[in-house]
């Protein structure tokens, strides 16, 4: 499900009749046209008609792209979603995934996401190589989100000449200015350009305001606010309904003083002069960020709506229209804060239900993001969460996480818990933060609600009727089962998801999909992968049923793991791949993570090239979304190929940043990032820093071996081959390792039988005194494995080395031994006695 795009956001603001004509300012922005310019910007206060010149100039443009910005967009998905579907309007066809909500919740920096505007510019250029693009982000000074910042000053890096950026802003921008200024590539339209000259000021109080004011009283006016033009408006206003010349000398003579206390004088004098109607209209409706007839009827009670914002817009009040047949309209930003403030001040008792009327207009509309947003505002929190529940289900099935997270955080304690559904989400949320005992929490909040509504039918009527309230005693057990899942508490995730399925009906899909998956996951925590493979697969089966694309992809993932676990990489390639082939445009949100399994398959054959292409590929798709509980993924993967190219600084960043994506919850672990680290230093040669983490951990020879400590015994096994310690122990422990490994997971006993035989090896400390030149300790671990059914990539990535290193050991070991290939080394060590 895409992130809804706000249709009057990409209106370029319609050309108004009567405009000053500035020929000075518009020869400037010509150059936005020339070859090799990235960024026009035209920065100044408020009132100074940033959005008029531009609006005016590109009007005679062909291939315009417009985005009206506003504080909501500083969401990732927002904002990229409005700025594809702006590109897209003019002929460059993006990929559609971008306009996924949870696209770009992701934690990744966003650089990349702009990638397919440069390659669609790209392509689109050399079919039409005399056109140009302009991107217009109108008040660009509300976006405060670094990503964003990040991906923009990506662009401009990397915009191909055609593409042209136009900003307006209170504010400059955080781009390299002074580097795309040296190198020509800047147009700068500041304070001081916008200014209205003499001239423009006369021209624009007594031709457009249809004033008539002396020489003398535009050069008054002029200079006392230096040509501000928000400022003249709002003179002009005043001076409108003013016939006696002594009236017109004396406001221009008291017509001083800052910016702040023009406004507020001016403004008295404007809505002052309004008729009650007006007046009343202009305040009721400035709650609202956009304006349409029906809209402000439903705010104001009345009925004329339209006519009221249509003479508005004739009488240069302070409204903007948004779209050609202004049907649309917002108010001027600075004349909107004035009209709040006044709002605020005299009828402080109304704002609460002009809110809610917004409130019921959006939801008649279905626009639950707003009806959601007023309901707040109005402080009917009530209203609030029935908005939330009656929403829920969709955007569940969408995987709207940044949605859900930003509707349930304002909404009261106490309201919360009254309802099962949302303390339901309210214990996902926490989940999702690694607040394991909140979570429980909320989880027993939901269960006392429940029984509370049962006791009391006034406070079950106040929940909304949805499927989401009809399963909330099952999904309880559902999120029991994560959280005893999350802890590592297998038994109990077994009872909490089997009580789940028994509550879940025959078409209870979703419910019996997570249910069945946390009983498979259960299964592969104990180490019997076939019954994990059974049980899992009919969970994903109702996913797909239950119509949760997203969540059937995510599980995926999982799957493919315990085939892997299986020891039939084959199987879980082909599931991966299968999985991207049935998916389209928007892409869904764990595509990035099918990838990543796909990378890790790569790195077992040692295919980096591969790898790294698929890496690449997930890296651009999860900042339009990655599930949050697989983010950390793409970090550990990607550090294991700059172990393989023996970077070890970033591997060691890298996996510091997967410690700050990890979040507990819904999968095993089976891989911890600690003993992932461990190994990393191993490979290092940091035999101290694993020593402490062997330590730390508690680990020891002598431990009961289980598949969810598996991979951490294997770690101190290789960390005794490594210092020539406890040898006669490490092999006892792989041993049971085996035992414990035997008959259910070949993935496993592939590690477990190179590793013993690599223990007997040097237990029996072969004799290598009879070669001239004796193999090194290393040299004698490569000619081991070089005996081995194993590739070269694969022993490799075994020793933690880059193919190029095993070459060169390699081929010492021929120049040793006095032989040209494998077998011939093979068969020369057996006879020395080394093998």
């Amino acid at each position: 499900m895409s992130t809804l795009v706000v249709a009057t956001k990409l209106f370029t603001p319609a050309r108004r009749v009567g405009v000053v004509a500035r020929p000075r300012l518009r020869a400037r922005l010509e150059g936005t046209l020339a070859r090799g310019h990235r960024l026009t910007l035209v920065s100044a206060p408020a009132g100074f008609g940033k959005t008029t010149l531009l609006s005016d100039w590109v009007a005679g443009q062909e291939l315009v792209g417009w985005v009206s910005l506003d504080e909501a967009d500083n969401a990732l998905p927002r904002f990229f979603a409005h700025v594809w579907a702006a590109l897209a309007g003019i002929g460059l066809e993006l990929d559609p995934a971008a306009l996924d909500a949870a696209a770009l919740d992701a934690a990744v920096p966003t650089s990349a996401t702009v990638t397919a505007v440069v390659n669609e510019i790209v392509r689109a250029g050399q079919e039409r190589p005399d056109s140009h693009w302009l991107l217009v982000l109108d008040d660009y000074h509300v976006i405060e989100t670094p990503e964003i910042h990040e991906a923009m000053a990506f662009l401009l890096d990397h915009a191909p000449d055609q593409l042209h950026l136009l900003v307006t802003t209170r504010s400059d921008p955080p781009f390299a200015l002074s580097r795309l200024r040296s190198r020509g590539q800047l147009i700068e339209v500041r304070a001081a350009d916008l200014r209205f000259e003499s001239a423009e000021a006369r021209e624009f109080l007594n031709e457009l305001m249809g004033l008539e004011l002396t020489e003398t009283d535009v050069q008054a006016l002029e200079e006392r606010t230096e040509g501000w033009i928000a400022g003249l408006q709002l003179a002009a206003l005043s001076l409108r309904g003013m016939s006696e010349r002594g009236d017109v000398v004396d406001f221009i003579g008291a017509f001083t003083g800052s910016h702040r206390f023009v406004i507020d004088y001016l403004v008295d004098e404007v809505l002052a002069r309004q008729t009650a109607d007006v007046r009343a209209f202009l305040l009721r409706t400035a709650i609202l960020d956009r304006l349409t007839g029906s809209l402000c009827d439903a705010v104001t009670g009345g009925t004329d709506g339209s006519r009221q914002l249509d003479e508005l817009d004739r009488g240069n009040v302070f409204v903007v229209p948004l779209d050609a047949e202004r049907s649309w309209y917002r108010y001027h930003h600075l004349f909107g804060d004035v009209l709040r403030a006044r709002l605020t001040a005299e009828q402080p008792e109304q704002v609460p239900a002009l809110h809610r009327a917004a409130t019921a207009w959006y939801a008649e509309h279905e626009l639950m993001g707003d009806a959601v947003r007023h309901a707040l505002a109005a402080g009917d929190h009530d209203r609030a969460a029935y908005l939330i529940e009656a929403a829920l289900p969709a955007q569940r099935r969408a995987r709207q996480d940044n949605v859900l997270l930003g509707w349930i955080r304002p909404l009261p304690d106490s309201v919360v818990k009254r309802s099962p559904v949302l303390s339901i989400l309210a214990g996902w949320s926490l989940m999702m933060a690694g607040d394991l005992d909140g979570m429980e929490r909320r989880l027993d909040d939901a269960d006392a609600a429940l029984a509370a509504g049962a006791r009391d039918p006034v406070l079950a009527a106040t929940w909304a009727d949805t499927e989401d309230l009809r399963t909330a005693p099952a999904a309880v057990w559902v999120y029991r089962a994560a959280l005893a899942q999350a802890r590592g508490d297998v038994p109990a995730t077994v009872l909490h998801a089997r009580r789940a399925w028994d509550l879940a009906e025959t078409e209870d899909h979703f419910v019996r999909g997570a249910a069945g998956g946390y009983l498979g996951l259960a299964a592969w925590a104990a180490g019997d992968v076939e019954q994990a493979l059974s049980t899992f697969g009919a969970a994903v089966r109702s996913l797909h049923a239950a119509g949760n694309l997203t969540d059937e992809l995510d599980c995926t993932v999982v799957l493919g793991d315990m085939w892997r676990t299986a020891g039939r990489p084959d199987r879980a390639r082909r599931l991966y791949e299968q999985a991207l082939a049935g998916v389209s445009e928007p892409y869904p949100r764990a595509t990035a993570d099918l990838h990543v399994g796909l990378a890790e398959l790569d790195l077992e054959l040692g295919d980096l090239v591969s790898a790294e292409a698929h890496l690449e590929t997930a890296k651009v798709l999860a900042e339009r979304g990655s599930i949050t509980e697989n983010r950390h993924r793409w970090y550990v993967v990607m550090a294991q190929v700059r172990v393989l190219a023996e970077d070890y600084p970033s591997a060691r960043q890298l996996l510091d940043r997967a410690e700050e994506l990890y979040r507990p919850g819904f999968y095993l672990d089976l891989r911890p990032l600690a003993a992932i680290r461990a190994r990393v230093e191993l490979a290092a040669g940091d035999l101290a820093a694993v020593e402490e983490w062997a330590r730390d951990h508690n680990l020891s020879t002598d431990d009961e071996v289980s598949f969810l400590h598996e991979y951490e015994h294997l770690t101190l096994v290789r960390l005794l081959l490594a210092t020539r310690t406890s040898l006669v122990d490490a092999l006892a422990l792989l041993d049971r390792l085996h035992v414990d490994a035997e008959g259910t997971r070949a993935g496993s006993l592939a590690e477990i039988d190179l590793l013993r035989e690599q223990t007997r090896q040097l237990l029996g400390q072969p004799d290598r005194s009879a070669l001239p030149d004796p193999l090194s300790e290393r040299e004698l671990e490569v000619l081991r494995l070089l005996g081995s059914e194993l590739t070269g990539p694969e022993i490799a990535r075994h020793l933690f080395v880059s193919l190029n290193t095993l070459r060169t050991h390699t081929k010492r070991i021929f120049t040793k031994l006095d032989v040209n290939n494998r077998a011939a080394a093979t068969r020369r060590g057996r006879e020395l006695g080394l093998l």
